[in-house]
């Protein structure tokens, strides 16, 4: 029998925690580096094969970083009732305990929360231990999405309970430290699969795209592509009794997993940017989720980036490609979320989606240039996050971290890049103590925060 995917090469799952420490530098770390990069990934225990790869128990990897040193690398499981083999649905419905919290980690309010959009987030402490299920006082009766997006102005957090039954949406607003502020539910929304979304200076996005609960589906995921789904955006007021007043409009076909921005233009129009699939691409990386043998033949079929331009006045949208590159996992600097960015990166994937050379990417959206910086054969590098340089005043002014699986060498390191240029050596090369899966997502997470 064929190995799962999601269980061989840059996926494989790692057997056990450990912890390390003074680890190795090449190069010299910036000083004002002081904090944690803390990600996420799904890492089944061993002997357990999961349906499909968002259904492993999630495990998270930190690396602690002090005024020039690198002080650890740890990874612990995020110890949910998931881990241990509880079953999601029960008599009484939902177990919202019952978590992969292997999607993302992010921090608010002082707490470290991780991420899997179908639960309740589960709080860490900085030293990765886990404390247990998060409902925000209480007040927090439905899963909560792995996407969070914080206000760069405000600090709030706005995100989002998807489901495949009513209701199909709520919006949630927390306050900087935490406090959850307004919850609605959103009209006219459908069972389709919603991942991610986005927030403007007035108004939330959502994305409904072709994918929609299909209880025909086995893998423990039940979506499916359905050409009979409407693939709309939603925008939505962002006061209070905003959800009253949102309006959907229909786009093309396809599906979109992340978003990297959105902003309003100085027209007024709302301008959504991200990578989006169509039927093919998505069929393919669904196969490669679950295991399936077949990944499809349709070249050119992977997540290319789009942009969606809507004009709420004339009530249209216009759309466009905005790359020929297959790409996912779009990041910004985070402090221009809801407001017109100039730079953007992603990881480029070649067309088999995961054998060859990857690549990091930077979009300059003013000029229209792009740096690629390849990694070459058998090294992945994770989602890059960036990181501000102490008295940034460009955009790009700053650092990309990202950690990279060598197949070649059968060993992980933490690159830190310099943002402004992607063509230059690392700034700094921590060596982790072991090769560490390919990940999802997460987030460099400043001392200060704690």
């Amino acid at each position: 029998m064929t190995s799962k995917p999601y269980l061989t090469g840059h996926y494989a799952p790692v057997a056990d925690e450990i912890t390390a420490t003074e680890l190795t530098v090449d190069g010299a770390l910036p000083p004002e580096l002081t904090g944690r990069l803390i990600r996420n990934s799904h890492n089944p225990k061993p002997g357990v094969t999961p349906t499909h790869w968002f259904k492993g128990s999630g495990m998270v990897h930190g690396v602690r970083l002090n005024r020039g040193r690198a002080e650890w690398y740890r990874n612990r499981w995020v110890r949910t009732p998931a881990l241990d083999g509880a079953p999601y649905l029960t008599d009484e419905g939902p177990d919202l305990t019952v978590s992969t919290a292997g999607t993302h980690v992010i921090e608010h309010g002082g707490r470290l929360l991780a991420l899997s959009e179908a639960a309740l987030p589960f709080e860490l402490t900085p030293d990765l231990e886990t404390v247990g299920a998060y409902d925000f006082g209480g007040r927090l009766t439905s899963a909560m999405t792995a996407h969070p997006k914080e206000d760069p102005a405000t600090g709030e957090l706005h995100f989002f309970a998807s489901s495949p039954l009513p209701p199909f949406l709520i919006h949630h607003v927390a306050s900087a430290d935490g406090q959850v502020l307004d919850s609605q539910e959103v009209p006219g929304a459908s069972a389709a699969l919603k991942h991610d979304f986005a927030i403007t200076a007035h108004h939330v996005v959502f994305l409904e795209g072709s994918v929609t609960f299909d209880p025909a589906e086995h893998s423990g995921i039940p979506y499916a592509w359905s050409d009979a789904q409407a693939t709309r955006i939603g925008v939505m007021p962002r006061e209070a009794g905003g959800a009253r007043r949102i309006r959907w409009f229909e786009i093309d076909q396809g599906y979109s997993m992340h978003i990297a921005n959105a902003y309003e233009d100085a027209l007024g129009r709302v301008v959504v940017e991200g990578p989006a699939v169509g039927r093919e691409g998505w069929r393919r990386s669904w196969n490669w989720w679950v295991g399936a043998p077949d990944r499809g033949a349709e070249p050119n079929s992977g997540s290319r980036g789009r942009r969606w331009t809507v004009d709420l006045a004339a009530g249209t949208v216009r759309e466009e490609q905005t790359d020929d590159l297959t790409v996912e996992f779009p990041t910004i600097n985070d402090g221009f979320t809801g407001s017109e960015h100039r730079f953007q990166y992603a990881l480029s994937f070649p067309d088999d989606l995961g054998i060859g050379n990857h690549a990091l990417v930077k979009y300059d959206r003013s000029t229209g240039a792009r740096q690629l910086l390849p990694f070459g054969a058998g090294r992945l590098p994770s989602e890059a996050v960036f990181v501000p340089a102490d008295g940034a005043t460009g955009e790009d002014e700053g650092y990309l971290l990202t950690v990279v699986s060598d197949l070649n060498a059968d060993a992980s390191a933490l690159l830190v890049l310099d943002a402004s240029d992607l063509t230059v050596p690392p700034v700094a090369t921590v060596r982790l103590p072991r090769r560490v899966p390919a990940m999802i997502h997460g987030s460099w997470i400043p001392d200060a925060a704690l």
